[in-house]
């Protein structure tokens, strides 16, 4: 025979359980979302880094190509081969001096709701 007590404390005990199940799938998710939320982070700087890059070989190509239709003017550079979804790069090249050009790269790109642009001035040396 079963002692009286014991049914009480398995059902007890299953509910112990299933509530801490529970609670570790809450934690779990808290932290799958944060993981996802600095990958996103860290695949936007990558790609940030890359449209920059892209952009500032770019300039310095057809600066020292002494190109005078590219100078004053901003440019829309096409990067639908680099396989970035929902970017752009734009490049603006000021008049050279003797050693160097200013060149002015605006990238912005996309992941979900979160959006990174990115405005900055560069110096290349002819």
């Amino acid at each position: 025979m079963k002692q009286p007590g014991q049914n009480g404390f398995v059902l007890i005990l299953v509910v112990t359980v299933i509530a801490a199940i529970g609670v570790e799938m809450f934690v779990l998710t808290g932290l799958a979302k944060t993981m996802l939320f600095e990958s996103n982070t860290a695949y936007l700087q990558a790609v940030e880094r890359s449209l920059t890059a892209s952009g500032l070989a770019w300039a310095e190509r057809n600066v020292k190509n002494q190109s005078r239709e590219i100078l004053n003017k901003t440019v829309e550079l096409d990067v639908t081969n680099m396989n970035i979804y929902s970017s752009t790069l734009t490049v603006t090249v000021g008049v050279p001096t003797d050693k160097e050009a200013e060149v002015q790269i605006n990238t912005s790109c996309s992941c979900g709701r979160r959006t990174f642009r990115q405005d900055n001035k560069y110096r290349i040396e002819l």
